[in-house]
């Protein structure tokens, strides 16, 4: 099936709602994953009922397997093989560093309009994750590039300043730490809209009351990799949609990721 093209074909009555499916061939699906969703079943959230995994599943009739995962508040490109062999053969060019990843982030300030975060992050366990003697807690090295593609100030007073200004970066990590890019941009005293954990509460309160968007402002907008059969280097695009899309329209800003692969 040709990229960025949407697979309904196994849609029912019963699920409304659809993942929208960007690509799939006979070894691999590719879907646009909405923000608030878990890849799979944690212990994040014990109550959680709804999966990427399980939903994909049912809506195409057979198993699949994460090549990678995003955060239960990112939105965008994810990856999956059908099956267990195929997952494992991407999973392996994600730590090999070879898949080109690309995501956009709404922060606050205005950055620098370009550079390199070189800034190093203590590996996060989650609280049931094993830890033995030879677990290590030092810092990891860890390498985001950005790219400031809009700004814009509002003329009203959040924090401590008489105006609030904001951008869209693009961002590429050149490692895969957890939480990488949310890491990062707090570091740099950018922090991401709508992120709950390193993000500034006041500007997130204004963005969900005032600019109805309620949702963590971050998505994975292209994906490039091998395909594990032919070895084709196959591009993914996805553009923001929904509560992001409507943000960025309301400040004007660029719809598509044009500096994206495949764009």
């Amino acid at each position: 099936m040709p990229e960025n093209q949407v697979d309904r074909d196994n849609c029912t009555d019963d699920d409304p709602t659809p993942l929208q499916v960007l690509y799939r061939d006979d070894a691999i699906i590719v879907i646009d994953k909405p923000p608030g969703l878990l890849v799979h079943r944690s212990e994040i959230d014990r109550r959680e009922t709804r999966f990427a995994i399980q939903m994909l599943r049912d809506q195409i009739g057979q198993r699949v397997w994460p090549a990678h995962r995003l955060d239960r508040g990112t939105s965008g490109v994810l990856l999956f093989g059908l099956n267990a062999e195929i997952a494992g053969q991407l999973g392996r060019q994600f730590e090999a560093g070879t898949v080109e990843k690309r995501y956009w982030a709404v922060v606050r300030g205005h950055p620098q309009p370009e550079g390199i975060i070189d800034h190093a992050l203590t590996r996060q366990r989650d609280a049931y994750e094993f830890q033995g003697e030879t677990s290590s807690h030092e810092a990891q090295s860890a390498t985001t590039r950005f790219h400031c593609l809009a700004t814009t100030e509002l003329q009203v007073s959040i924090d401590r300043y008489p105006t609030s200004r904001y951008a869209l970066v693009e961002l590429e990590p050149l490692t895969g730490r957890r939480h990488q890019l949310r890491r990062h941009l707090k570091h740099i005293a950018h922090p991401i809209i709508g992120d709950a954990t390193y993000g500034k509460g006041k500007h997130n309160r204004y963005f969900a009351a005032q600019l109805d968007c309620q949702r963590m402002l971050l998505a994975c907008v292209a994906l490039a990799f091998e395909h594990p059969i032919s070895g084709q280097r196959i591009k993914i695009n996805a553009p923001p949609s929904g509560e992001f899309a409507a943000l960025l329209a309301r400040f004007n800003w660029p719809l598509v990721p044009a500096g994206a692969p495949g764009a």
